[in-house]
């Protein structure tokens, strides 16, 4: 069982990530945003979808809005692309990790420059 939520939420994080491509005409979508992670329920009603976006807070904020306003749209084209029983309804998470990821690399390159 455990095989088969891991195919799901790989197979709803591509399809997620080809709509952020270029499935949502919204003018506040960025271009630098991505999913880095799904993760569903056992009963496919809820996916929670980690969004990545690369920007001001500003810009992330209109992202996450325009991803909310977006969600009937998405769930339907994640519903035409992928034969699930049922379609989990998604919440988006702005997720920083990649932001604190950067900020650490910066942090120890500082470090090092520091030592020599």
């Amino acid at each position: 069982m455990k095989n088969r939520m891991i195919r799901i939420n790989d197979e709803i994080m591509k399809e997620l990530s080809e709509i952020l491509r270029g499935g949502i005409k919204d003018p506040r979508m960025t271009a630098m945003a991505s999913v880095v992670r799904v993760e569903t329920t056992q009963d496919l009603k809820f996916a929670k979808a980690f969004i990545s976006v690369m920007g001001t807070d500003e810009e992330k904020q209109k992202t996450m809005a325009a991803l909310e306003n977006a969600k009937g749209h998405i769930r339907s084209q994640v519903a035409k692309a992928i034969d699930l029983r049922q379609t989990p309804e998604f919440t988006f998470i702005l997720d920083d990790s990649l932001d604190h990821g950067m900020r650490i690399d910066q942090i120890l390159d500082d470090v090092n420059k520091l030592e020599e």
